[in-house]
């Protein structure tokens, strides 16, 4: 088989990986455009990982899907509080030239007094730490039982602790949780090994990248705290 006969037959694939690239570049950025490219991302990845039987992350792209939608909505919403303009009050005796100035840049400047707050990058809290091990070890044994009892697949213990890892990392990226990357980090070895074995090149090369990618992401958003 010919180079161009295997990107032929792999296409949607190649696709799929060339648009996680884009995704993760955009993640380490804070840019609000990964959501809709992980939407397209997603999409193509359950086409891909249905033909090759890895069911667990083929419906962790469904999942990808809903929190792709919930964390645009999150991130272009912000904080939810409205930045503070300046100016609105003037001092006790000064209600002159100066009082009416601040008025009038103050009404001036209304669309920016009403922006909402960024969301920002935040620490992983223990609290939410200790309920996010608990849903991550709750839901890896059941689809870890799903998979062997109820499915083909030949790798139900590996699949089932990516998908369910991936589920906990991307509510948490959702959220601007800083330590999401150190999960993306594991997810993105166990998974570049797992695919090896399954044959899926172009997507052995995606989580390799998104590996390198990881690492890069804790320091960008490191400073960003």
């Amino acid at each position: 088989m010919t180079v161009t006969d295997w990107m032929s037959n792999n296409w949607i694939e190649i696709f799929g990986a060339v648009t996680g690239i884009i995704y993760v570049f955009l993640e380490v950025r804070q840019n609000l455009w990964l959501w809709p490219v992980g939407i397209v991302t997603s999409a193509v990845y359950i086409w891909v990982f249905f033909t090759h039987k890895i069911y667990a992350d083929m419906s962790l792209q469904g999942y990808y899907l809903v929190i792709s939608f919930l964390g645009w909505y999150w991130w272009a919403k912000g904080r939810g509080h409205r930045a503070q303009g300046t100016g609105h009050r003037a001092g006790g005796g000064e209600q002159g030239a100066g009082s009416r100035e601040q008025r009038a840049r103050s009404e001036g400047h209304g669309a920016k007094s009403t922006e909402r707050e960024k969301l920002t990058v935040t620490r992983l809290k223990l609290r939410t730490g200790v309920v996010l091990t608990m849903v991550f070890s709750g839901l890896f044994s059941l689809v870890w039982f799903v998979l062997s009892e109820w499915t083909d697949s030949p790798v139900p213990l590996w699949d089932s602790f990516i998908t369910s890892l991936s589920v906990i990392a991307t509510w948490m990226l959702a959220r601007k949780i800083y330590e999401h990357w150190y999960l993306w980090i594991i997810v993105n070895i166990v998974s570049a090994l797992l695919f090896v074995t399954r044959g899926l090149y172009p997507t052995v090369a995606l989580y390799s990248i998104y590996c390198v990618m990881s690492f890069i992401g804790l320091r960008e958003w490191r400073r960003s705290i």
